[in-house]
């Protein structure tokens, strides 16, 4: 999600496209109502690139900082990708895919995963 707010971003402003590597830090903070659950900091290094003249798809990785707000702090490991594509000049469709190991990177834990898939209309 924010490598499209990033992308929405640099259009919006003329930059010209970009297609590499990156790094992306990025803090996520849970709440259930007032109630704050925790942070995790992901310190991901990753690449993305077009795909054909429509779409572009990125992936990332590195370690992060899970800071609950009981328990130990622990270091996982963190992943994921996704694509982006412009179905018309003002529609578009994403989608990502991420995993986290648990437990202070317990290769024998489940993964956790988590998806995301959305539309975006521009007015």
């Amino acid at each position: 999600m924010k490598t499209i707010i990033l992308s929405t971003a640099l259009v919006a402003f003329g930059a010209p496209a970009f297609a590499g590597p990156f790094v992306n830090i990025e803090a996520n903070s849970s709440f259930e109502g007032s109630n704050y659950g925790g942070t995790t900091v992901t310190n991901d290094v990753g690449y993305e690139n077009k795909l054909g003249e429509k779409a572009s798809y990125y992936i990332q990785g590195g370690p992060a900082l899970v800071f609950p707000d009981s328990g130990d702090s622990t270091v996982e490991l963190h992943a994921k990708t996704g694509i982006n594509a412009d179905l018309t000049k003002r529609v578009g469709v994403y989608g990502e895919v991420a995993a986290m190991t648990q437990d202070s990177i317990n290769m024998n834990e489940s993964l956790k995963l988590g998806t995301k898939v959305g539309i975006k209309y521009t007015f």
